[in-house]
Order: structure tokens, then sequence, then C-alpha cells
């Protein structure tokens, strides 16, 4: 792995480095984990290049363990996703399935989760690996001011969030971005798929588009692809989480499972509010983030064909200042909201499996709008979404260091200040410093 990966660094053959990936996917079960390259493309605008990242881990034994029984359990669930046999997987290939605490990881952000490699091509035929960050949830869902939200449920968010996000993460990873065939022609015509006997599970009519030779899903769908990707994986967590024997495989049972399902919902539909529309440009008219844009979008389609699972009003604070409140009813998350997240989901993986950028495209430019008028104005609401903004979270990485043959293990705080030490420990040769100088100038013109 790493002398594919070595290559692929000096040379940029990219082959390499998919031949590097090959060997990670089969690494099962290690109590370190690695991964490093050029991986996500959230912040190409064409969704195309992807940015540098890397990160060191240690396997989490007993969160790992429940990760192992959801993939154990992998072939009795996937049927119960929405759409047709037909556009499911032919075989599933059951990954490693792993809960991380990080160590370090080198990048523009740190994910509370990964689904890698990122080549379909390897993901469709040969396998893959989830991870679950697990001290990341920790760290970045433990906010203590939640607004927009009623007493109550502000209150059931503070206790089950983490929990909820957990089975989010896990569901996300491995159901939503280890699911669905893409329908393809390969160098021989020959389909992977019945023309004869597999339909269009909207129109019925026979299939007519689909993925051909050199095509990929990344390739076709470019600057949409990783929002839509991203949306059709919490759309899945969403669904699932419905599930009570999928809630029981995360020790989530009865009225505490229940509970937890619940705060799911809420969780990424004020996300998707409260949260997700701070990354919205409004004179670009567009969102920053893939994430965002997902989530945003899922909110979209609940207001409008959710029959009254999420509603948002307007209100004042204590302070007389405008307001809002987002509200989820419970009792409807498992009919209407069920239904309404079924029917796109299928939508979703029935574009993507037949490679229909264009419907794709038009559903989900649709469900992007961020109108200034009318029932849900969330463009006058932007305003009052960032006064209530609350300061972004400080996730300061920790540092190793051997003296003889111990390890040391700095810590720092989560401060300006603390982030400004953790690299000043990390860089402490001043040729280092000179040189990340060096590079910085060298750059400075491509970001005015």
């Amino acid at each position: 792995m790493l002398d594919e990966y070595v290559r692929s660094f000096q040379t940029g053959a990219l082959a390499a480095h998919k031949d590097g990936s090959r060997h990670w996917i089969k690494n099962k079960g290690p109590s370190v984990e690695t991964y490093i390259g050029f991986i996500e493309t959230y912040r190409d605008p064409t969704g195309m290049r992807a940015e540098w990242e890397g990160f060191a881990a240690m396997v989490n034994g007993p969160m790992s363990e429940k990760f192992g029984r959801l993939v154990a359990a992998a072939e009795k669930i996937l049927p119960r996703l929405p759409w047709p046999e037909a556009y499911e997987k032919d075989r599933f290939l059951k990954p490693d399935f792993t809960s991380l605490d990080v160590l370090a990881f080198a990048g523009s952000g740190v994910p509370a989760g990964i689904n890698i490699p990122n080549y379909d091509e390897i993901r469709q035929e040969e396998g893959f690996k989830n991870v679950s960050l697990g001290n990341v949830i920790t760290a970045a869902y433990t906010a203590s001011v939640l607004p927009f939200l009623g007493p109550e449920d502000a209150e059931l968010m503070r206790q089950y969030r983490t929990q909820a996000f957990e089975v989010q993460v896990g569901l996300h990873e491995l159901f939503g971005h280890g699911s669905g065939k893409l329908f393809a022609k390969d160098k021989d015509g020959k389909l992977n798929f019945d023309e004869k006997t597999v339909k269009h599970a909207e129109t019925g009519e026979p299939i007519t588009s689909f993925y051909t030779p050199g095509e990929t899903y990344d390739g076709v769908f470019t600057d949409l692809g990783s929002a839509y990707e991203e949306c059709r994986a919490e759309c899945v967590g969403l669904y699932l989480s419905l599930d009570d024997e999928v809630m029981e495989l995360f020790d989530c049972r009865g009225d505490t499972g229940r509970l937890v399902t619940y705060v799911n919902w809420v969780d990424n539909l004020w996300d998707g509010f409260a949260k997700c529309l701070e990354q919205y440009d409004a004179a670009a008219r567009k969102f920053m983030q893939a994430h965002s844009r997902a989530r945003y979008v899922i909110l979209r389609v609940l207001l409008e064909h959710g029959d009254g699972v999420v509603s948002i009003e307007e209100r004042q604070d204590a302070d007389g200042r405008p307001d809002l409140l987002l509200t989820v009813c419970r009792d409807k998350i498992h009919t209407a909201g069920k239904k309404a997240i079924g029917d796109f989901l299928t939508r979703l993986q029935v574009y993507k499996a037949t490679a229909d950028v264009a419907a794709a495209r038009a559903m989900f430019d649709h469900y992007s709008e961020v109108p200034d008028s009318g029932l849900h104005p969330f463009a006058k609401w932007i305003p009052i979404i960032l006064e209530k903004k609350q300061p972004r979270r400080f996730l300061v990485q920790a540092h190793t260091e051997l003296k003889g043959d111990d390890v040391l293990l700095r810590q720092y705080e989560s401060t300006p200040e603390g982030l400004i030490q953790s690299f000043v420990d990390r860089f402490p040769d001043p040729a280092i410093e000179d040189r990340l100088l060096e590079l910085h100038q060298k750059d400075a013109k491509h970001f005015p």
C-alpha cells in the first residue's frame, strides 16, 4: 500500500493511488488506521479535483463491535431501502467498519465519518471501508446553545444528540455511500442489468441512459456530485433510523430508541436550517459546502411533501428581537415523514443509477432555492440566523513525541492560543517555518 502511495506522490499517477487503495481495503481490522492522498472533492467548484488530506487514528474496540453487527446484518437491511431490488448492487461487499479515535487529521476540515476510497469503480466492484470518527463526534456535538428550538427539543438534543449522530454516521456511511447500483455498459457493449426486465422506477419505461465505458459518477455529475451523494446518504440514515431492528443494533431500544430516532430527525432538520444557511452565499446564489446544501434540500423536501412533519414559524425572543422556531412532529416522522423521504430517496437513486444528470439537476436545483418570499422566506430569515450564530469550535489536535522508549502526548486548550501553540510545537525548526512562509507567499496570488 505504502509503496503504491509513494509511487503516486512521486509521479502523479492516479492508477498507483487506486492500487494503494485496493491494498488498503484488504487490510481488515487493524489497530491503527491511516489513509492519505487527494481524496475529497467538496471544495472544487467543478466537483472533480480533490484536496490533500491524511489521518492517523486508533481503533475504538467497543464502538467498532456495534458497527460490526451493522455490517453483519447489512444483507437483511439493504432490501428495506425504498428503491426496487434491481437498483441495488448485485452483491454487497462487506466492508471493514470501525470507530476511530483520531490522533491527527490533516486537511481543511475534520469529518465525523468517512466512506473511502472515493473511486466508485472500486467501491462498486472491489469494496470499501467505513470509519466513524468517534472523538470528533463527541467534540463537535456538545453545544450548550441551540437556537430556534423549543425548550423540550433543545433538552432532548443535549441528552441524545451524540448518540443520534453516531447512528446517523453509521447508517449514512455504510448504507448511504455503500448502497445503490450504477447501470453501466462495459467496453464490450455488455450491460450490467437486464434491459428486458429492469424498468425506470419513476416512469415504468425501459432504461435508456447509463454509464458508458470510461464514465464515472463524479465525471458525469461534476459540480452536483458531492452535494447530491451526501443528500442521498443522509436520506438513507433518516429512513433507516425509523426501523426498530436497525436501532437495536446500536443498543437503542424501546422508548430510548424512539427518542434517539426523533433527535436524529430534529438534528438533521435543525442543522439544515440553523447551520446550513450560514453557508449560503446570497450574491452567488449557491451553498459553499456540499453537506450544507444536502441537508437544506432535505428540509425543503419535508416542508413541501411531509404533511406538516416539520414547520418553521416567526416569533420574538426574550428581548423582543425577531426569532424563529423549528418544530418537528414526533407522531408524523414514521408516517408522512417516512413516505416523503422514501419517495425522494428513490428519485435520488434512480437518477444516479441511470446517469440522468439533467433530471437530477432539475430536481436538486429546485429544492436548493432560497426564496425571499412565500410561506418560508429563507433569504429573509438568514440575517436572523446569522445574528444567533454561535462561535465556531476549535478542534485543536494533540501531538505525540518520542522520549527514549516512551511516547508523550501533548494536549492543548480549545482556544485560539491553544491552536497557535499547537502549530508552534508542530513546526519547531525555523527552517520549516521559513519553508511554510515561502509556500504561503507562492500561493498568495491564488487567494487575493
